[in-house]
């Protein structure tokens, strides 16, 4: 993992001020922009999410994006860089079990992209972690990662911290699904553990929503936006909920407001049942 600090604090900007942040995770793009999976047309799916979060959310400070942003086709990566480079804010990327990290960092280099280290906005420093194993669903921080993650939360000074990382380092009650998780879950939470700045972890890959709390930690799960996994399911199964995003809204106290839209498939509206904004205070 390359260690590198980056700062986006535009003139004037205000350490006061909240850091508004929208969430994509798992678009799973291929080269050829009609390609499916699981019955969902990836990038026309992206699309429509992306479209719902601009006319919703948009001014924001920023976009992350965490991991599965192609689906084993490097040629995905030149839909993604067309479609979010547009954006004018930064967008803070990490790779996933079907991405190839190579080529990811050679596709996405230089802003408004940013695919590794840590990144300072207002009140918070938002940290990426590489968690890919190569050649397994898997997921697994190197020493390297761990120690980096352990040097970058040390010297936040008075930064609230927000972890971003593709694989879940919890269980999902999913038996299939806990099988390909984090698999050094214990470390990484040893170091998180060590620093009373962490106010909150995010991930991707389990493409469906989960919210809790460890030890005042906020932990976040944030679905697709293309196909969706059933929750608690003892075997490997689609479910029939939409295309979603989170929002993160990160106060400069150190509270987190969020929420998870999910976007009607045919329309681009906000479907039924999207989750409302819970807040929660971790500092």
């Amino acid at each position: 993992m390359l260690i590198h600090e980056s700062s986006f604090r535009k003139p004037g900007y205000c350490s006061e001020m909240s850091v508004r942040l929208v969430q994509f995770t798992d678009p799973h793009l291929y080269g050829n922009e009609s390609e499916t999976l699981r019955g969902v047309a990836t990038l026309p799916a992206l699309t429509r999410t992306l479209n719902l979060a601009q006319v919703r959310e948009w001014p924001v400070d920023g976009v992350l994006v965490t991991g599965d942003l192609v689906q084993d086709d490097a040629a995905g990566y030149k839909h993604f860089r067309r479609i979010f480079s547009a954006l004018g804010v930064p967008v803070l990327c990490i790779p996933g079990n079907h991405d190839e990290p190579a080529a990811l960092h050679r596709e996405l280099r230089g802003k408004p992209f940013v695919t590794d280290g840590h990144v300072d906005m207002g009140a918070w420093r938002i940290v990426l972690l590489d968690s890919c194993l190569v050649g397994s669903a898997r997921g697994h921080l190197s020493k390297e990662t761990l120690a980096a993650l352990d040097s970058a939360l040390s010297s936040a000074d008075n930064l609230h911290t927000l972890v971003c990382l593709h694989h879940h380092p919890v269980a999902m009650s999913s038996r299939w699904l806990d099988q390909v998780g984090l698999d050094n879950a214990t470390e990484f939470f040893d170091v998180i553990d060590r620093h009373r700045n962490v106010r909150a972890i995010v991930w991707g890959h389990v493409h469906q929503a989960y919210d809790g709390l460890r030890k005042s930690v906020r932990l976040l799960a944030t679905p697709s936006t293309c196909a969706q996994f059933l929750p608690r399911s003892e075997d490997f199964a689609v479910d029939s909920r939409p295309p979603a995003y989170r929002t993160l809204e990160l106060l400069p106290d150190g509270k987190l407001v969020t929420e998870v839209v999910w976007v009607d498939s045919s329309s681009g509206s906000v479907a039924a049942g999207s989750s409302p904004s819970s807040v929660c205070s971790a500092a």
